[in-house]
C-alpha cells in the first residue's frame, strides 16, 4: 500500500491573482492499495464522492489513460483535513494526490515538471497545484502547455492564521463576480504588488506586506461573499498581522504573522468572538517547504 500526503496551499497572496501561491501545515491523507475492486471511501467521514466521480479517482485514470495503461481496480482511502470549498487547495490537493499515486504505482514515467504540467491543465491554474507539489512559495505562469515557475523556501520568521468560515464558496461563483474587464491603472497597480509581494517574502522583507497584499482584480469583488470578511480582516490586520488576504477564491480569510509574535491567536481569537465570529475556526499553520510526498506504508486491512 502506499499513502501521499498533500498539504494545503494559500493562492493569490492577496495581489498574485492565479499566479502566486504557498504550502502550509495542514495536510490531506490518500491511502491506496490494488483491491479485487474499486473502492473509494472516507476514513475520517468527511463527505467526498465515493464513486468514479471522485477526483483523486479521475485523475488517476486519466494519468493511466495517457500511458496506455489501464487502471487497476483499486482501494482508495481519503482522510480530508483540508476543508472543502474555502480556498485552501482542496481540489489541487486530490489532483497532485492522484498524480503521485497513480505516478508511482507506474514506475515513476512522468518527471516532476510533467506532473507540474499535467496537474496545472487540470486545475486550470498553477497557483495551487505547484506548491502542493513542490512546497515552499511559488510564482508560476501557466502558458497553456507548461508552467513556468521559480520556487522559494519561506522563513521561519513568519505564520499563517487561516480563519475559516462555517460556510463554503465555491470557486464557480467566486469567479462570476469578476469583472470582465480592468483599467490599465489597475492592472499597473496590482503588476507592481504582485512583484513586491514576490521579492518580499523571498527575501523576509515582511515589512512590505501589507502594501504587497493590496488588490484590485479580485478581493473587493469577492469579499461580499464572504459575510464578515472584510471586519474579520482588519481585526486581524488590527492585532498586529502583516497583511491579509482571501485565500484563493475563499472563504478562508488568511493572515500573515510575524513567526516571533506566538500571542497572535490569544489576542484575535476573543475579539473574533466578540464580534459573531465564534463559529468559523482559526488555525494557526507554518509553511509547508517539503510538498506532497508518496510513502510505501502499512496495508489498511
Amino acid at each position: 500500500m502506499i499513502t501521499v500526503k498533500i498539504p494545503a496551499t494559500s493562492a493569490n497572496v492577496g495581489s498574485g491573482f492565479d499566479s502566486l501561491g504557498l504550502a502550509v501545515t495542514l495536510y490531506n491523507q490518500i491511502h491506496l492499495e490494488v483491491a479485487e475492486k474499486t473502492e473509494i471511501i472516507s476514513l475520517d467521514h468527511v463527505a467526498i464522492p465515493c464513486d468514479e466521480t471522485n477526483l483523486v479517482y479521475t485523475t488517476m485514470h486519466a494519468l493511466f489513460e495517457l500511458c496506455g495503461q489501464k487502471m487497476p481496480p483499486m482501494r482508495i482511502g481519503q482522510v480530508s483535513h483540508i476543508p472543502l470549498s474555502r480556498g485552501l487547495g482542496s481540489s489541487s490537493a486530490c489532483i497532485i494526490g492522484g498524480l503521485l499515486a497513480a505516478n508511482h504505482i507506474m514506475g515513476y514515467p512522468f518527471s516532476k515538471q510533467e506532473m507540474i504540467n499535467l496537474a496545472a491543465s487540470i486545475e486550470g491554474h498553477p497557483d495551487n497545484t505547484t506548491p502542493a507539489l513542490l512546497g515552499g512559495f511559488v510564482t508560476s505562469v501557466f502558458d497553456g502547455k507548461e508552467v513556468h515557475f521559480v520556487r522559494q523556501e519561506l522563513h521561519v520568521g513568519i505564520r499563517f492564521a487561516a480563519l475559516i468560515p462555517n460556510f463554503e464558496l465555491r470557486t464557480s461563483l467566486a469567479r462570476s463576480v469578476l469583472p470582465k474587464r480592468i483599467s490599465h491603472r489597475d492592472a499597473v497597480f496590482n503588476l507592481s504588488r504582485a512583484a513586491l509581494m514576490s521579492a518580499s517574502l523571498s527575501t523576509g522583507s515582511y515589512h512590505n506586506l501589507r502594501v504587497a497584499a493590496a488588490d484590485r482584480l479580485q478581493q473587493d469583488y469577492r469579499l461580499p461573499l464572504i459575510a464578515g470578511g472584510a471586519r474579520a480582516m482588519e481585526l486581524m490586520d488590527e492585532e498586529g498581522a502583516y497583511c491579509s488576504y482571501i485565500s484563493g477564491a475563499g472563504s478562508t480569510l488568511m493572515a500573515m504573522v510575524p513567526g516571533s509574535d506566538r500571542e497572535f491567536e490569544h489576542r484575535i481569537w476573543p475579539r473574533l468572538c466578540e464580534e459573531g465570529y465564534g463559529d468559523w475556526k482559526l488555525l494557526m499553520l507554518e509553511a509547508d517547504n517539503t510538498g506532497a510526498i508518496c510513502v510505501e506504508s502499512i496495508p489498511l486491512h
